[in-house]
């Protein structure tokens, strides 16, 4: 999962870090609003955090610009703010959710587990390819029926290609959808990745499950299928 976290406040951004990457949740951080509203309307999020208080552009103008656009994104709030006026102003704009500063993280984690079960079935089901077998609810991977140890960047790439099976998978999007936005394009990060991955999903026969399409991507399949 890909978290948008806009908030100024390096401490909290520092202490949320450590705690989502525990979830193997990729969090990208902008720390003024004008970055964070550019972010989230490229669309490649599963959930935004979103601070009140922001340089540049605040958080109330960021989420209605979001709305404007109609994202469904769902959206968590945060703010030092109390008052029951400005929750029900922010959940008027949009707001998923409401969590006031100062907060525990185990309660935030919560909150984003309670927003992602939400009827959206693409977020709620498992998925399968062959051998592979992701199982949403646990977050764990299995691999001819054992469980497949992964690092958090190895999860969500092959959760991201799990996903698009049996299409092609451009760099490009890997780099947008897996990797941080700040990631230099020429950077060999993917390729290193995918060989590992291949290497842990080497079938008996020595095959791979992960094909290459030079100039074009990456394709996730029980064989190799013709490009043409």
């Amino acid at each position: 999962m890909k978290i948008l976290l806009i908030e100024d406040d390096a401490l909290i951004a520092s202490i949320l870090k450590k705690s989502l990457n525990l979830k193997l949740w990729l969090l990208e951080l902008a720390t003024d609003g004008e970055i964070g509203l550019k972010l989230a309307l490229r669309g490649t999020y599963d959930l935004i955090i979103l601070d009140l208080s922001l340089p540049k552009k605040s958080g109330q103008d960021v989420i209605k610009e979001i709305r404007k656009r109609d994202l469904k994104i769902p959206i968590i709030i945060l703010s030092v703010k109390s008052e029951i006026r400005d929750k029900k102003k922010l959940f008027s704009l949009g707001a998923d959710d409401y969590l006031t500063k100062p907060f525990i993280c185990d309660e935030l984690i919560m909150r984003i587990e309670a927003l992602l079960r939400r009827p959206q079935k693409i977020k709620n089901k498992d998925f399968r390819l062959g051998p592979i077998f992701f199982k949403n609810q646990k977050n764990i991977f299995y691999y001819n029926k054992k469980e497949l140890y992964l690092t958090k960047k190895e999860h969500n790439l092959l959760l991201f290609m799990l996903k698009r099976k049996n299409e092609i998978v451009s760099k490009g999007e890997l780099l947008e959808h897996v990797w941080s936005y700040k990631t230099n394009p020429n950077s060999n990060s993917i390729e290193t990745h995918i060989a590992i991955l291949r290497k842990k999903l080497q079938q008996k026969d020595g095959s791979s499950l992960i094909h290459t399409f030079p100039g074009r991507g990456y394709r996730l399949s029980l064989k190799k299928i013709s490009d043409a």
